[in-house]
């Protein structure tokens, strides 16, 4: 990198939901909230899973995965926001803002390999009960999260290092509530239209080719439902429902944003709420309240808590 590279911007400035402190101090309150519920809500999910014996099958164990990337995925974003309400002047350092990139693209990338393998495990399990077992063994269900979290990583790095290598001598305004690569490579000091390219060539390809690969699977799998039994295909269909839900308010968000040029519209703020706040809200309501088999091991773990409870009662008695 010559000298002409030299990174001049310090921080940038971020224009947050809205500038009304007083519905700032309400978004406050309510996006608090809306991070606590996902918090507890997807760490139950996890914790749930490890402790169910039953519960130890590929579904489940992607599930959890999911879970975990929501806890992750929405700590990027959501604290720096909320810190931000209460704040004049919402700044993030240069370096924050890099990582704030970084581990977004990290934890959203690994998410939509993750929603594609997913659906993979229901067309498995819809259209191959048979040879279910084999086709997702355990082995495979390893290899499968290891190349998701591997392809996250590359797909992290390569848009964090086109970022890094163009000047920054301001402006610095950022016309959102985080960093994102569209919206800071668009203040360079330099011409950047290869490195858009680069990016819609990234960010949009992965997440429409992901797209289509689950619209097809799910076509697959409603075909091959006509022929299944009245309960059988209810069921399948609640979960295909479900899953196909997420895949749309994730999906359409990532669509929405690198499919175009690096441009702010008014729609952006809306639409990232939906893909940080509102989507790791959804999966826990989505896969728990839906979902008989985890509904059931919810009872079962809040069972086991209470009679540990008694036990040690019992026991400071005597």
């Amino acid at each position: 990198m010559g000298p002409e590279n030299v990174t001049v911007v310090k921080a940038f400035i971020l224009s947050g939901l809205t500038s009304n402190h007083t519905i700032e101090l309400s978004l406050f309150v309510f996006f608090t909230v809306i991070y606590a519920f996902i918090l507890v809500g997807n760490i139950l999910i996890v914790i749930t899973i490890i402790y169910d014996d039953n519960l130890h099958t590929p579904m489940y164990f992607f599930l959890s995965n999911l879970s975990f990337i929501d806890v992750c995925h929405s700590s990027v974003v959501i604290p720096k926001m909320i810190a931000g309400f209460l704040e004049e002047t919402k700044t993030i350092s240069f370096g924050e803002c890099i990582a704030q990139m970084f581990f977004l693209h990290l934890f959203a990338c690994t998410e939509i390999f993750l929603l594609t393998i997913m659906a993979y495990d229901r067309y498995a399990a819809i259209c191959h009960p048979l040879h279910y077992t084999t086709i997702m063994s355990h082995r495979v269900c390893l290899q499968l999260a290891v190349a998701m979290w591997l392809g996250g990583l590359i797909h992290s790095i390569a848009l964090t290092a086109l970022t890094l290598n163009v000047p920054y001598c301001g402006p610095n305004f950022i016309d959102n509530f985080f960093c994102d690569v569209p919206l800071v490579i668009k203040l360079a000091c330099a011409n950047t239209y290869v490195f858009e390219v680069l990016i819609v060539s990234n960010s949009g390809v992965i997440s429409v080719v992901c797209f289509i690969v689950l619209v097809v699977s799910y076509v697959v799998i409603l075909v091959s439902l006509r022929n299944r039994f009245s309960e059988g295909r209810r069921k399948a269909l609640s979960t295909c429902a479900a899953h196909l839900t997420v895949v749309t308010f994730f999906l359409g968000h990532c669509i929405f944003i690198y499919l175009r040029p690096a441009k702010s519209l008014s729609a952006d703020k809306v639409v990232s709420i939906f893909f940080t706040a509102v989507t790791p809200l959804l999966n826990p309501v989505i896969y728990t309240l839906r979902n008989e088999d985890m509904l059931n091991a919810l009872n079962k773990l809040r069972g086991r808590q209470v009679d540990l409870g008694i036990k040690r009662h019992k026991q400071d008695q005597v």
